[in-house]
């Protein structure tokens, strides 16, 4: 059995992957809330991130997974797939949570690389939604937990090093998903794709 935080993972990369399984062949090209990413880019990126964060988890050692910037449309699903079950793997491994561990933003405690995967499993699965017109999927407690763990590192973070834009305004009834968003630089209140 996993572990709860992990299972709270792994219910966030199921949602995520099953909106990269609702992309239509038509919605690749099309832009993201991401500055300068298509849906394709935007997917890719989950792969290549949850490809890195697996590595390292289970090697200690900073990472250079192959990246999945090759992959036709068909094989994204399938791709997405597989990186994140090597990424739950890797997250239960034993003592995984308690050991520093070096990755992207640096060298972090295991417990604080979950989080990071988290916000970016409900974060990009909310702009692939917004992309590809489909309804936005997330569990809204995790969704609130996640805005309090990222709020509450943001200053922590060197903004020469920051991976986000500037948090956005967004009126405070709006959804927890929508307020992560805003957090991280997403404008909530542009219109969607259909």
């Amino acid at each position: 059995m996993l572990p709860a935080p992990v299972e709270q993972l792994a219910r966030s990369l199921e949602d995520t992957g099953q909106l990269v399984e609702g992309v239509r062949d038509d919605q690749w090209d099309q832009p993201t809330p991401c500055a300068a990413w298509a849906v394709r880019d935007l997917v890719n990126h989950l792969i290549t991130g949850n490809q890195l964060f697996a590595r390292a988890l289970l090697d200690d050692s900073p990472s250079t997974a192959p990246t999945s910037t090759e992959l036709r449309p068909d094989q994204c699903a399938a791709a997405y797939r597989e990186s994140a079950e090597a990424l739950l793997v890797a997250f239960g491994s034993p003592g995984v949570m308690g050991r520093v561990v070096t990755v992207p933003f640096g060298a972090v405690p295991g417990v604080v690389a979950l989080h990071l995967r988290l916000v970016e499993a409900l974060v990009h699965g909310w702009d692939l939604a917004q992309a590809t017109g489909q309804p936005a999927r997330g569990n809204e407690e995790l969704a609130e937990q996640e805005l309090e763990f990222t709020r509450a590192k943001l200053a922590d973070v060197p903004p020469e090093r920051s991976p986000f834009g500037p948090s956005q305004p967004v009126a405070e009834d709006v959804s927890a998903l929508d307020r992560l968003a805003a957090c991280v630089g997403r404008d909530v209140n542009a219109p969607r794709a259909r």
